[in-house]
């Protein structure tokens, strides 16, 4: 990330050790260290957000694909279906009507002499 080498860290060090002292020296580095942990703990769950989000996008191109595959050898012949239902009369727009039952037992209908 940072091109610091180890001169480059002994001088941070040494001016460190020189303005801080050495009573507060180890606080500030222990501060510090931790800053600096939650920094990268931060970087790494916003990388690994992105990560999931470009994989969820990803999936979600796929599945699209794949529907697109499945449905466009159907929408030719469902089209020419509806033309022709539509030169018949018949709205396909419409909902389907369910179908009446017809009685399981037959004695269950009333009959026209009363019993």
């Amino acid at each position: 990330m940072f091109d610091i080498g180890f001169g480059e860290l002994l001088l941070v060090g040494v001016i460190a050790l020189v303005v801080l002292g050495p009573e507060r020296l180890p606080r500030a580095a222990r501060t510090a260290g931790l800053w600096l942990g939650r920094a990268r703990a931060t970087a790494q769950r916003f990388t690994a957000e992105i990560d999931r989000e470009l994989k969820a996008e990803e999936l979600r191109q796929a599945l699209r694909e794949e529907a697109r595959q499945l449905i466009e050898p159907v929408a030719e012949p469902l089209a020419a279906v509806k033309k022709d239902l539509s030169t018949l009369g018949v709205d396909n727009d419409a909902p389907a009507k369910p179908p009446v039952a017809a009685p399981a037992d037959p004695s269950a209908t009333p009959r026209d002499d009363g019993t």
